[in-house]
């Protein structure tokens, strides 16, 4: 067939409708002529208009779908099938559509049917099918004291404080007072997938995208429909979670909601467990509420969602509960020639209470043979209310041949407040307060010709850290304290560089370049906290980590899958660091401190393949020498709580007549629970396991089991070792009532 050069051709208007195999309108797909270039991105409508000359050949590429080729001669709708294992495409990294082999940076998608068929019931625990993708510590959310659920990708580790951002709809969901994540807070069935971006994203996302971006997929409405899961296992584990959504006209609503949780373990050794040590658990509650109004060229969306969480950490008297109320509007706007708006406004409010003390190894009365872990003394409670107000605006315009433009700005404004009893002899309340606000604005270009894909970008933010009072009561007056929280700001810039060459058609070489940074959060400048027995103190004095790193790497892509292999090198200078002032104290005694220089250097393989239609696996590996460069103390020793080796190995089997099996496998080496590198935690192999059988059309029962072997995970040694999850399993049902239209 001839194909007639454009421009020698009539133009004509055409207008493209995007959708999925049930109806549901598709946004943010892009249609590309036969050059490569972008004529256009589908609007919140899944409608894009193009001046084109007819007979004109396109593609269509949407996240997560087959890409179409097509000849059109007037407008068309285009229903797009869900994408093969190897045809992954992506757009958290760059807020444009990107395929594996067009993007820079390497990223993932945890896809609905990898969330569906993992044996967790809780974000971290499925998002560890990825490798390289760890938790502060190793513990699941599901018993972990909320200060140790940062997250830690590229090797890079984390505090409290995650070096990792995750977010929803433009949304920040890290905690605004410590950085922490909730991993309970979402409704699992309002999730449709994640993506993950490795690297610094400073340039797009600001603070604490060192490490990189966990992008939460919301569902949405988009047809009627009724979707119950219940489960219950050992250790009292459970997961009970309900999905309604309709569809009218262009009107549509989605409610989500659950409960979940577990009366947990014992995380304490045998050996080392003493009177005081009880099971740690979780009971947590979730629910979310989405309007939206989608017609023509304007989507409009309200969502409000709600979080309750009740902990036992482990002892009689350490206990924490959080929560959680979230609100966010805004709307998407299909421009003309193919531009596009999106604007959200955004906020929260939360309550977080916990209870602190000493354990001792002194007898007591009522067990005076006692020698270990005897007694347990308060020491201090704390409330934490926090308020959180955002608002992001960005515009994406394709120009020319294969030329696209972002801009955008957003601010984010956090007001905590610390109110604290400490018990003993020195008994006082203590009442902070303190005000962050993180205002930017950013821009990127990207170009895409004839197998080339590069991206420039920067962002220059705009942290202050302000208003901070710290009062201390005496007698019935509240007075300001000898020491007060420090007031300062600072500009930062962070640039961002990308280069992909495609190589025929299934292979292509890639580079980029960050720099990247966090601010330090209140509660790592103003309030001590404690894990276990290692108690640490704050540090007013903290300043931002700055980072810097590259990427270079190999990736293929077949029908039958996709492999990528990267080199990575991330510096971190000024990294924020608990640092040991006492090991022999009880509790044993750190600060936060900025230290010299951390740096992780290593190699990442990911592979997700599907060698017959029916069976899937993926997984990869990663080694991270990560370790203290510079400094006054700790040269040389690894980064705590970085295993140097990770891997994982996910399979995934589907036949009508039997149903769906499903294995994760993580193999994980040694690593130290502190920055003097006295606490090794031994390497462990996991493997879980999921099997689910469909009894017709809207009735599904399943089974799922975690660590199968029953391995001793170590988790923690504070300095008593803590233990992970035993064996854990599950049986439940699924029904679906309703059907797409």
């Amino acid at each position: 067939m001839l194909l007639i050069p454009l421009s020698l051709c009539a133009q004509t208007t055409m207008t493209v409708t995007v959708d999925d195999s049930r109806g549901a309108v598709l946004s943010g797909a892009s249609v590309k002529d036969a050059a490569g270039r972008v004529l256009g991105l589908t609007g919140a409508d899944g409608r894009v208009t193009l001046d084109c000359a007819a007979p004109c050949r396109v593609r269509v590429d949407a996240p997560g779908f087959s890409g179409q080729s097509l000849q059109l001669n007037s407008g068309a709708i285009v229903r797009m099938q869900p994408a093969a294992a190897g045809e992954q495409v992506t757009v958290t990294a760059y807020r444009t559509p990107l395929g594996e082999l067009e993007s820079p940076v390497t990223t993932r998608v945890l896809n609905e049917t990898a969330l569906n068929t993992a044996a967790a019931i809780t974000m971290d625990g499925k998002v560890r099918q990825l490798p390289g993708v760890e938790l502060f510590r190793r513990s699941s959310s599901l018993v972990a004291n909320p200060s140790s659920q940062g997250v830690s990708l590229r090797g890079l580790g984390s505090t409290a404080a995650s070096r990792t951002l995750l977010t929803e709809d433009d949304v920040p969901l890290n905690d605004p007072f410590a950085g922490w994540i909730h991993w309970q807070e979402q409704p699992e069935l309002a999730v449709q997938s994640v993506e993950v971006v490795r690297g610094g994203a400073s340039d797009l996302y600001g603070s604490s995208a060192i490490g990189g971006v966990l992008n939460l997929i919301p569902a949405r409405p988009t047809f009627d429909q009724a979707e119950l899961k219940s489960s219950y296992g050992a250790e009292g584990t459970f997961d009970d979670s309900l999905l309604l959504q309709g569809k009218r006209g262009s009107w549509g609503l989605l409610a989500a909601g659950g409960v979940l949780g577990t009366d947990g373990y014992i995380q304490e050794a045998p050996s080392q467990r003493g009177p005081v040590d009880i099971a740690s658990n979780v009971h947590s509650q979730n629910g979310v509420l989405l309007a939206e109004h989608d017609r023509g060229p304007l989507r409009l969306l309200l969502r409000a969602s709600g979080f309750n969480d009740a902990r036992d950490n482990g002892t009689p008297d350490q206990t924490n509960a959080t929560r959680l109320w979230r609100y966010a509007t805004g709307g998407d706007w299909q421009g003309p020639h193919g531009g596009s708006l999106g604007t959200r406004v955004y906020g929260s409010t939360a309550h977080f209470r916990q209870v602190f003390s000493n354990i001792s190894n002194l007898p007591t009365s009522a067990d005076p043979t006692c020698s270990y872990r005897c007694r347990e003394t308060p020491t201090r409670f704390s409330h934490t209310p926090e308020n959180e107000l955002g608002a992001v605006a960005h515009w994406t315009q394709p120009i020319g041949a294969g030329l696209i433009l972002v801009a955008g700005a957003d601010t984010h404004d956090v007001r905590v407040w610390d109110l604290e009893q400490t018990y003993g002899a020195t008994a006082a309340l203590t009442n902070l307060h303190d005000h962050q606000r993180d205002s930017a604005a950013y821009a990127e270009v990207m170009w895409v010709r004839a197998g080339w894909t590069l991206t420039g970008s920067g962002r220059l933010d705009w942290f202050q850290n302000y208003d901070g009072q710290q009062l201390a009561l005496n007698g019935s007056a509240w007075t300001p304290s000898a020491t007060q929280p420090p007031q300062f700001d600072q500009h930062v810039f962070d640039p961002r560089m990308g280069l992909s060459r495609k190589l025929w058609n299934h292979w292509a070489l890639s580079a980029s370049g960050f720099r990247a940074f966090r601010a330090p959060s209140p509660n790592e400048l103003y309030r001590t906290t404690q894990v276990g027995n290692m108690l640490t103190k704050p540090n007013g004095n903290l300043l931002s980590e700055r980072a810097t790193g590259w990427e270079t790497g190999l990736a293929t892509e077949w029908f039958w899958g996709s492999v990528r292999a990267s080199y990575f090198a991330t510096q971190v200078n000024r990294p924020i660091t608990a640092v040991t002032l006492n090991p022999t104290s009880s509790p044993i005694l750190l600060i936060r401190e900025n230290l010299g220089q951390i740096e992780s250097r290593g190699l990442a393989l990911d592979f997700q393949l599907a060698p017959r239609d029916w069976l899937a696996v993926d997984g990869g590996y990663q080694y991270a020498g990560a370790t203290v460069t510079k400094g006054s103390q700790d040269m040389g020793n690894w980064i705590p709580e970085v295993a140097h080796n990770l891997a994982s190995f996910n399979l995934r089997a589907y036949k009508p007549a039997f149903g769906t099996l499903s294995l994760q496998s993580r193999l994980s080496g040694r690593q130290f629970d502190d920055d003097a590198n006295h606490y090794m935690l031994h390497g462990f192999f996991r493997l879980d396991a999921y099997a689910s059988h469909d009894l017709g059309k809207r009735f599904q029962v399943f089974a799922a089991g975690e660590n199968l072997f029953d391995r001793q995970i170590e988790v923690g040694k504070t300095p008593t070792a803590t233990l992970g999850t035993p064996r854990v399993g599950r049986v439940g049902f699924l029904v679906r009532l309703g059907s797409a239209r």
